[in-house]
């Protein structure tokens, strides 16, 4: 029997809305082509994106992030 595959590590927060000035989601700060080739990376490549993503949040206007909490 195959055992069972852990939940792949994720920084999605379910608010989906990519930002036209950076081009990154202001929910979790990924890029579209990061979100939409998430789960064929590999756990050392989502781990080495996640790591950048709170000097991303940076990128996103404060304003547009208070919008959402």
């Amino acid at each position: 029997m195959d055992e069972a595959r852990p939940p792949i590590a994720t920084p999605c927060v379910k608010i989906c809305l990519i930002d036209g000035e950076s081009g990154l989601c202001v929910g979790c700060q990924r890029t579209l082509p990061e979100v939409a080739s998430w789960g064929r990376l590999t756990d050392a490549e989502r781990a080495q994106i996640m790591a950048t993503l709170p000097d991303r949040r940076g990128r996103i206007r404060p304003e547009k992030l208070a919008m959402f909490g």
